[in-house]
């Protein structure tokens, strides 16, 4: 029994002085430590090592749509105004004057009942009159009531350009002499029943029979013509 009791008090004496002698509490608490260190390198290196991440796919880039131009609207009669310079526009036949001095008098009332068929362009006595298109000067007359007048056709015979109340002629006028658009023909007057203190251009236009007759012939507005609205 001596023994035994000999024996245990040694073992606590060991115990208590291996407590006393050996490693101290920071390091028997910390014995767990490097494996969450080992842990936390773990991560990061593995982090590190990874492959990186797939580079963003870039936007399609948007294709352009095109569109087709929209038309002009038609005017309130169901068509587009002519241009103009469209094909078959005269040219005005009194220097200096615009398109937006003109006047429609094509339906105006003369005396004896008669419609006037033309327009009047008021200017200067003197001022140059153009031919309005290439042609031929088919006939110069001198009447009651257009004065001086000048009868022109143009080169498919179609149509014939009246044109009166001329003060005079231009130089060299003669008739089947071939003209060309803005020659000067003539010069504005008042002759005939045109009154003196209102020289003008009497202008007509007329479509020819298969005659091509210049004192025959159908009469059509000259005013939208000149104004470039309609074409021949």
């Amino acid at each position: 029994m001596k023994i035994l009791r000999l024996l245990a008090v040694g073992l606590v004496i060991g115990v208590v002085g291996y407590w006393l002698l050996g490693p101290g509490p920071s390091a028997r608490l910390g014995a767990a430590e490097p494996a969450k260190i080992g842990s936390a390198t773990s991560s990061t290196r593995a982090a590190l090592d990874a492959p990186p991440p797939p580079a963003a796919t870039p936007a399609p880039t948007p294709v352009p749509i095109q569109t087709t131009p929209t038309p002009p609207a038609p005017d309130a009669g169901g068509a587009a105004p002519a241009p103009a310079n469209a094909a078959g526009a005269l040219l005005l036949p009194v220097q200096g004057i615009g398109a937006e001095q003109l006047q429609d008098t094509f339906t105006d009332a003369r005396s004896e009942g008669r419609v006037h068929d033309a327009i009047d362009i008021l200017a200067p006595n003197g001022t140059p009159v153009l031919a309005v298109a290439d042609g031929t000067v088919e006939k110069l007359f001198d009447s009651v009531r257009g004065g001086l007048t000048v009868y022109q056709f143009e080169p498919s015979g179609r149509y014939c350009y009246y044109y009166a109340h001329l003060d005079r002629y231009a130089d060299g006028l003669a008739e089947k002499k071939t003209i060309k658009r803005g020659e000067v023909i003539g010069y504005v007057g008042s002759t005939g029943n045109a009154s003196p203190d209102a020289p003008h251009l009497h202008f007509e236009i007329h479509v020819l029979g298969p005659e091509n007759q210049w004192w025959k012939g159908e009469s059509i507005n000259p005013y939208p013509v000149l104004k470039g609205q309609q074409a021949l």
